[in-house]
This record gives structure tokens, sequence and C-alpha cells, in this order.
């Protein structure tokens, strides 16, 4: 049994991750534990305060007692806008607090570019275009090259949790850039776990979600590889 600790904040598309260990199939469990969002707003401000370290540490004790072997950060926006190296000290607390190796979804991304192989990617989000620049900035700091970043001005998660397929889609189609070898849709309050080989058909090409890359780094910092297709490229290898 692997048992990766997942910290979510609020609730938007926490349900992907269910079903995501049921594709996972496996002895792997991903509990979540809904930590305060505060306000719900794509702002720089608001979001700051969301990934503040004491609303982290507040609920690590339960996925300790729920076996965790690590820990995760759900959230995209509440981590890579403390930039570079306040992720990292965020991070860092979170592991302190949590007596656990710890992660977020930004660095997520960053090492699952990384394990790709990949160099140039597209940014699909959801955020407005502020908020957007600051992870097109985290992925630079990152040794990304990011060839186009898309911003579509939505303000809080609970729209974003409501957007159907189609909506999906569209989003990714409209961020994809020919230059990119993977495009990422950053924001864990999109609902993508059903979708991605659908995704990376429709682009022709890799396609990594906040909700499905968030997994992958936890069951990495267990050591612990998962094949699972059906949650697209980045699951697909028994290496």
């Amino acid at each position: 049994m692997t048992t990766v600790g997942l910290l979510y904040p609020g609730h938007s598309a926490e349900d992907d991750y269910p079903r995501m260990e049921m594709l996972l199939g496996s002895d792997i469990r991903l509990p979540v534990v809904h930590t305060d969002i505060g306000e719900d707003a794509h702002r720089v401000d608001a979001l700051l305060r969301m990934g503040a370290a004491e609303r982290l540490a507040s609920g690590v004790e339960q996925l300790r007692l729920a076996g965790a072997e690590s820990v995760v950060w759900a959230c995209t926006s509440g981590s890579f806008v403390y930039g570079w190296e306040g992720a990292h000290e965020q991070t860092r607390g979170l592991a302190a607090s949590a007596g656990l190796p710890a992660s977020s979804t930004s660095f997520a991304f960053a090492h699952a570019v990384r394990e790709l192989g990949a160099e140039r990617v597209a940014v699909a989000a959801t955020y407005p275009e502020d908020v957007t620049a600051y992870f097109t900035a985290f992925l630079k700091s990152a040794g990304i090259e990011v060839v186009s970043d898309r911003a579509s001005g939505i303000i809080t998660a609970a729209e974003v949790g409501t957007w159907e397929w189609e909506q999906v889609l569209a989003l990714a189609r409209a961020g994809d850039h020919p230059d990119a070898q993977v495009v990422l849709l950053p924001d864990t309050a999109l609902h993508t776990a059903a979708h991605l080989p659908e995704l990376e058909e429709a682009l022709g090409k890799p396609v990594l979600t906040a909700n499905q890359v968030t997994v992958w780094e936890g069951l990495r910092l267990a050591e612990r590889r998962a094949w699972a297709p059906k949650l697209g490229t980045l699951f697909a290898s028994r290496e």
C-alpha cells in the first residue's frame, strides 16, 4: 500500500482524485484533506493568504493518521505565486510540519516536464493574465522555455470547477503552440482526470494537468512508480 496525502483548497475538482485512484487500479490511496480557501479569487493577495503556512499545517495531522508517506499541496496558483524561492520555502515548511516528504503542484509541473524530456511548453491557463504570468515566470526559473501562455481571465475556482469537457478541450487547443512539446493546464480546480487520453489525441502531444501531476509528484516522493495509460503519457512508462 502506498498512500499519498493531498492538501486541497476548498471544493472544486477534488473528485478527480478518487477517479485517479480507481484508474491507477492498484494499492495506491489518495486521501484528500481540504484546507481553508479563504477568499476564492485568482488574485495575488488572496492566493498568498491561501497558501500560508498555518493553513497548510492545519491539515497534516489528518494525513499522517491516514498513513500518508508523502504530502502534496494540491494547488498551483497558491504555490507559484510565491515565486521560485518562496515556493521552496513553502514546501520546506510543509515537510517540517508533516514530518514527511512534501511538494506542491507547481513543482510537480516542473518535475513532470523534465520526466517527459521536454524543454518547450505551452501554458493554457484558466487564470487572469497577471496570475498566469507568475506561473510562466516560475517555469522559466525551473529552466523550462514557455513558448506561449494563454490566460482565460477566470477569477474563482468555483467557476472553473463547473467547466465541462468541451470547455477543457477548447482551453487546451487555444493554449497550444506548434513549437510546444507539451501543453500545461495548471489549475487544480479544473476537471481533467477523465479526459487525458482524449486531450493528448486531440493535440497530438503530451498534456500535463494539475491534478494529474499532483498525484504523480506524490508518488515520486514516495518512491513509487505507477503505470496507468488512461492518465496520459506521464503515467504510460513502465520504466
